[in-house]
């Protein structure tokens, strides 16, 4: 843990909606010089605060149209390891995320399609044929708004 003044959070904040900015951008927006700026961001990478600078694709514009939340309960936890599910789901290209929760559900997945029709081969062909496949909820999103991390 890494106590953060007003300067950090403004630093974060500021990565946080543009990771591209260099650090003469980020220097300006919150009124440093860039070399105090660039000791602020080492230092905050240091502390693994931040942990990379990623490019987000926009997946409607590569043709991604349906984004669908599956919640997995797997049917047979004893013969089946949770090693070997997570295993073969990370190797489905469609799926974004894996996430092991607790609830309801041992897993929840992100899933992104062309179509619906789409979604469905992925889901019969790959998701239910997975090991441990018990019970399956699909959530289809109709709308998202990312917020970012508060700092």
């Amino acid at each position: 843990m890494i106590d953060l003044d007003d300067t950090d959070r403004a630093i974060l904040r500021t990565l946080q909606s543009d990771g591209s900015l260099n650090t003469g951008a980020v220097a300006k927006v919150v009124g440093l010089s860039q070399p105090a700026c660039w000791r602020r961001i080492r230092k905050l990478q240091d502390a693994r605060v931040i942990t990379g600078r990623a490019i987000q694709l926009n997946k409607d514009a590569l043709g991604f149209g349906v984004t669908v939340f599956l919640g997995i309960k797997l049917a047979t936890k004893g013969r089946v390891s949770l090693e070997d599910f997570e295993r073969a789901v990370i190797a489905i290209p469609e799926v974004q995320v894996v996430q092991h929760v607790l609830g309801l559900y041992d897993y929840r997945l992100k899933v992104v399609a062309r179509d619906i029709a789409d979604f469905e081969r992925v889901l019969r062909r790959r998701v239910m044929t997975l090991p441990g496949v018990g019970n399956v909820e699909a959530n289809v999103l109709l709308s998202e708004e990312k917020r970012p991390l508060l700092v």
